[in-house]
């Protein structure tokens, strides 16, 4: 999993550096242009030797929740990286990947596959696609269900519920940045930055039972 993000992060543009502890996970020639360093990432020493510091954003990818832990909690601590992302691989444990163990983003598999197999499947309900630790928020999708009472009214004359943001509309195969004047369709896509407590509003107002603002 640390190749596969390290390889997307290359493509876009960014300088990514590649931490393993075991030699047969050194694999230099499948993302040559990353850099690599054999050390355990739970140590201290390890990360000093790795600059921590001057790195923007630190992604534990492992498949131990307890080392990830560590290194989400080392890395915001000891060397202040802005944005810590982790990976969460049992979903009894996701409690714990939050602000106080450094974590600013837990991505749970489990729970991303399960949702994406219920965006697949449920039109009008909501779902939960990430939780951002910092700021006590989720990104969360609801495709705009047929009958909607807000199918054909301007996004600009929506009254969203307090602490949600509209960020993306999906229409087909096109993404839309939100803008004042669009108008919602019905089988949109949409997806908000939403606090947990405004997720019910945020729901009810996009199924059919909603009014339009």
């Amino acid at each position: 999993m640390g190749r596969s993000i390290a390889g997307e992060l290359l493509e876009n543009g960014h300088e990514v550096l590649l931490i393993d502890k075991a030699p047969t996970a050194i694999s230099v020639e499948r993302v040559p242009q990353a850099e690599w360093l054999l050390a355990d990432a739970c140590e201290i020493t390890s990360l000093d030797e790795a600059a921590l510091e001057r790195c923007n954003v630190v992604i534990a990818a492992t498949g131990d929740d307890k080392v990830n832990l560590v290194v989400s909690l080392l890395a915001k601590t000891e060397y202040g990286v802005p944005r810590v992302v982790s990976r969460v691989n049992n979903p009894k444990n996701e409690w714990l990947f939050n602000e106080s163990w450094g974590v600013d983003v837990a991505v749970s598999t489990p729970r991303l596959m399960s949702a994406l197999v219920e965006e697949a499947v449920s039109v009008g309900d909501l779902v939960r696609l990430l939780r951002f630790s910092q700021g006590d928020a989720n990104l969360v999708e609801l495709t705009l269900p047929p009958e909607a009472a807000l199918a054909g009214t301007r996004v600009g004359d929506v009254t969203w519920p307090e602490d949600t943001a509209l960020v993306t509309i999906i229409r087909g195969n096109r993404v839309l940045v939100p803008d004042s004047d669009d108008a919602l369709e019905v089988g949109d896509e949409l997806l908000f930055v939403a606090a947990p407590a405004r997720e019910e509003q945020l729901e009810d107002l996009l199924s059919v039972r909603g009014e339009p603002s």
